[in-house]
């Protein structure tokens, strides 16, 4: 068995990823803090499922610790790394800054130092449509330039991208870095909108919509990312290969690197996605209208054709059925 390396395994990717793994046959070694950023129960819950199988092994610990990953690259020696943990949300970057530096760059160079001893087959490493920043023509492709993020945590973001860029040209290192949009489902975050929203109508309470409801996002459903993620892994980048095969191919011409958009291919107007809550829950939603956030961007927009052209694949799930499957969630987790 071939032995994949998952950061932040019991985060809500983390956990649909390892999942994925194992279902393929592989040997998984997951990494997490168990952070209290949101609910550790719901962290832990995932955990449990995973612990439950043949073939996942669990390590706590914070992926910035000296010597963790090391250690871990030199006893496991992974074919493949997931790249997934790090401190989320936007918002909450304005509030805790310094955990996004020990997080997302601190903690990803320790991953690319261990990967720099223990060269694996291929690393896919997450970044975000944050990175994308000001940049206002639509939809997102991966050759834009992406030089003004609007919040730290988009610039943390972005910043690793550099970095593993860096250690892939360096010491030839295949990395994928896929930026993700809005993603949503069933075991989903708690700080997320789909989770405050579903919480705040079932219990009867306003929900808070900011930019006046004038925001658009590309809901992405878990298991269409997870997919496109199992997808990438024989997708490993190639600088020799003749660059241009596709129009926005973000192909380094330098370094076994790329970057690569996993989105929905559609912006959909925060509004319809409050109604596809309102309809799933049989409740009405009573909203409390907000100026924009420090740091949020009124759309995102996945242009998902250069994934399609590598993996035959681009995410498909509706909102309208992605949410009915959320809230089913939500009532037998929680017992509603």
């Amino acid at each position: 068995m071939k032995t994949a390396l998952v950061t932040g395994s019991s985060g809500f990717i983390g956990y649909f990823v390892a999942q994925a793994l194992l279902d393929a046959g592989w040997r998984v070694v997951g990494v997490d803090s168990m952070s209290d950023y949101y609910d550790v129960t719901l962290k832990q819950a995932r955990l449990d499922l995973l612990l439950a199988q043949d073939g996942f092994t669990n390590v706590k610990g914070e992926i910035q610790q000296q010597g963790l990953l090391a250690d871990l690259f030199a006893a496991h020696k992974p074919a493949l790394v997931v790249h997934l943990a790090a401190q989320a949300g936007v918002r909450y970057s304005l509030e805790n800054p310094m955990s996004y530096f020990q997080t997302n760059l601190g903690g990803t160079l320790q991953l690319l130092e261990a990967a720099r001893a223990h060269s694996p087959a291929h690393m896919l490493m997450a970044s975000s449509s944050s990175a994308y920043g000001a940049n206002s023509q639509m939809p997102y492709r991966e050759d834009m330039q992406a030089d003004h993020q609007m919040s730290l945590y988009a610039a943390t973001k972005k910043s690793s991208e550099n970095i593993a860029h860096s250690y892939a040209h360096l010491f030839s290192l295949p990395i994928t870095m896929f930026r993700f949009f809005t993603v949503y489902g069933p075991w989903g975050r708690p700080d997320m909108a789909p989770h405050k929203f579903t919480s705040r109508i079932l219990e009867g309470r306003p929900i808070d919509v900011y930019n006046h409801g004038h925001m658009r996002r590309d809901f992405t459903y878990i298991t269409d990312l997870v997919k496109a993620i199992m997808l990438l892994i024989d997708a490993v980048p190639d600088p020799s290969t003749a660059q241009g095969k596709h129009p926005n191919d973000s192909l380094s011409p330098v370094a076994p690197y790329r970057v690569v958009n996993i989105g929905n291919s559609d912006a959909i107007p925060l509004l319809d996605f409050i109604k596809a809550i309102e309809s799933a829950t049989g409740m009405d939603a009573e909203m409390n209208m907000m100026p924009m956030q420090p740091g949020d961007v009124p759309a995102t927009w996945a242009d998902a054709s250069l994934l399609k052209s590598l993996t035959g694949y681009v995410p498909h799930t509706p909102v309208k059925d992605g949410v009915v499957e959320f809230v089913k969630w939500y009532r037998d987790y929680y017992a509603i």
